[in-house]
């Protein structure tokens, strides 16, 4: 069984190195940095590293390590929430001696010598607590520390407890873990509070989406748009939720003009979007995901999909 080895493997190495996807979210810092809590609570003489590109806006949560290539040396690397191997944040992950990986997206990339993959799970943080849960006989332990990294990823990756993939487990492992001592509320705030640019940038998507007769919603924020509200293409996932609410919209996709690329953010309350996700360099869940096009001109063939899955939508 996939826990059973994975535990086996965090006994057997001595350094244990913890990856996760480009462009973090919540789930993908709370699981990466509450596994190595996890492992440094029960195993305190172990060498456990959290490496990635640090997204400034969750450094309230957890700062990364920086570690030289030399330390892959031997090291057990774990792979936390990425579904695609060209998504790991620091390719460095090729140069350990054994590769796990831990997600809740579907299996579409299947990589590494352990794979634990678990699509009915809300996040990868509820996951980890699982992991918990299996292991406390194998001397597993849980601090205030991995308890509040875990609450953080099912937060964010359930919408606070309102997206479909919130389940009687994500409610249950959430219970226990609010019993552990962290504040509450100040995590709320680090995750949800916004700077006075991006809600003036929220104002502006609730004026000029677009909405076709299909239910689908398109919003295109491009560089002049950015650099007039002062904000920056990677801070836009803090408003791709905004049209959610929205009576009649069905699916939407932001598409984000960035340098070298056009960023394609899609959501959902019914019609199946990571399939269309797919054919852009991307992928995701059925109800979230992402993918990118290289130009305005390619993001026709994206709306036409999306129309098209809305249009073909029933409940």
């Amino acid at each position: 069984m996939s826990l059973e080895k994975i535990i086996e493997s965090i006994k057997e190495y001595e350094t244990i190195i913890i990856h996760r996807h480009v462009r973090p979210d919540p789930d993908a810092y709370g699981s990466q940095a509450g596994l190595k809590e996890l492992i440094l609570q029960a195993f305190p003489e172990k060498d456990v590293f959290i490496v990635g590109e640090e997204e400034p806006s969750l450094n309230f949560l957890v700062r990364m390590d920086r570690i030289n290539d030399e330390t892959y040396s031997n090291a057990l690397v774990i792979v936390c929430d990425t579904a695609n191997a060209a998504r790991i944040c620091d390719q460095r992950y090729e140069l350990g001696s054994m590769l796990i990986k831990i997600d809740h997206h579907p299996n579409v990339d299947e990589y590494g010598d352990i794979m634990w993959v678990d699509t009915t799970s809300s996040s990868t943080s509820e996951m980890i607590y699982d992991l918990f849960l299996y292991g406390i006989n194998e001397g597993l332990e849980l601090n205030d520390e991995a308890a509040r990294l875990l609450y953080a990823g099912i937060v964010g990756d359930t919408g606070r407890f309102l997206f479909p993939s919130t389940s009687k487990k994500t409610f249950q492992h959430a219970a226990e873990l609010v019993a552990y001592n962290f504040d509450r509320s100040s995590l709320y705030d680090g995750i949800y509070s916004i700077k006075d640019n991006i809600a003036r940038l929220r104002g502006y998507i609730l004026q000029h989406f677009q909405l076709t007769s299909s239910g689908m919603s398109t919003i295109k924020l491009t560089r002049d748009i950015l650099n007039e509200f002062q904000v920056d293409p990677s801070d836009t996932g803090q408003l791709v939720g905004v049209l959610g609410d929205i009576e009649g919209i069905k699916a939407w996709a932001f598409f984000i003009e960035e340098t070298d690329l056009i960023r394609v953010r899609l959501r959902s309350k019914g019609p199946v979007i990571n399939e269309i996700a797919g054919k852009y360099n991307g992928g995701g869940h059925p109800m979230a995901a992402g993918a990118s096009v290289n130009n305005w001109d390619e993001t026709k063939s994206v709306i036409d999909d999306l129309d098209k899955a809305c249009l073909a939508y029933t409940k």
